[in-house]
């Protein structure tokens, strides 16, 4: 297994300049979910004190990262802003949307509240777009117990196609079965078939073609069908950047070290 060197982590970047020699990592995993959903209180269970927080580069949204290690692999957690939606109509949607498009974690875990799960699934429908590697942490399991609601938690995986977990964060419940789907999910050991649009055969034909023409406009474009259905619904966000040629300039900018954030933003993230 290859470590990563840390390259998208602004304080051990920050650190290692400094003289300072830190642990590596080996695996990525993104944290997604709507707000409220006890997303922070999983984040903390996962990683208790070994994280920090600054700001993502260019933005004034709080940038939260922290490590956890299980079955010996040491994973860096990245804790995404809370979102409805990665249709980019604010900065913490853009945020979300491009670090799962375009930082290409080893798998993402959507955080989902047990007593609003279909209110919830809208944001887990829209990662199974983007990502084939998704965890869904079912958060809350005692509220909907209180409230009489029972999950049936392997329908949920069977439909959509990746492991479905349930938890309370809070107490640790279900935390170790978490654990167990998130390195099933990285090492590749679980195999997912996530549940996608497949739309009318007019649909299909027309992602189909546009695919490889944005694959030849931006060459190294990480999920171009994603991007073919931003365009065919409309998405004016998606088509400015793909006409001025700012989607090239971020897929370019996620492939570069830790140059691409500036020392002022690393040395705020040391707390």
């Amino acid at each position: 297994m290859t470590a990563h060197n840390c390259d998208t982590c602004v304080v051990h970047a920050e650190l290692e300049r400094m003289g300072l020699s830190l642990d590596r990592f080996d695996r990525v995993v993104a944290l997604a979910g709507n707000p409220n959903t006890g997303k922070s209180t999983l984040f903390n269970a996962l990683t208790g004190l070994r994280q920090h927080t600054g700001n993502w580069p260019g933005k004034t949204v709080t940038r939260a990262e922290g490590g956890f290690e299980f079955n010996t692999v040491r994973y860096k957690l990245v804790d995404l802003p809370g979102t409805y939606s990665l249709l980019s109509a604010s900065h913490d949607e853009e945020i979300a949307r491009d670090f799962l498009l375009f930082g290409r974690p080893d798998a993402t875990i959507v955080v989902a509240d047990a007593t609003a799960l279909e209110r919830n699934l809208n944001l887990v429908l829209q990662v199974l777009e983007i990502t084939d590697r998704v965890v869904v942490a079912v958060n809350l399991l005692d509220e909907a117990r209180r409230k009489g609601i029972d999950v049936d938690l392997r329908s949920l995986s069977r439909d959509l196609g990746v492991p479905a977990v349930g938890l309370v964060a809070r107490t640790g419940e279900g935390l170790h079965g978490l654990l167990e789907a998130i390195d099933g999910v990285t090492s590749g050991a679980v195999a997912t078939t996530p549940l996608r649009v497949t739309g009318t055969p007019e649909f299909q034909h027309a992602v189909s073609e546009l695919v490889p023409l944005i694959e030849e406009a931006v060459p190294g474009v990480p999920n171009a069908r994603w991007i073919a259905i931003r365009l065919l619904d409309g998405d004016a966000q998606v088509e400015e950047a793909l006409r001025s040629g700012r989607l090239a300039d971020v897929v370019e900018s996620q492939t570069q070290g830790p140059g691409r954030f500036s020392r002022k933003i690393a040395l705020a993230g040391a707390q």
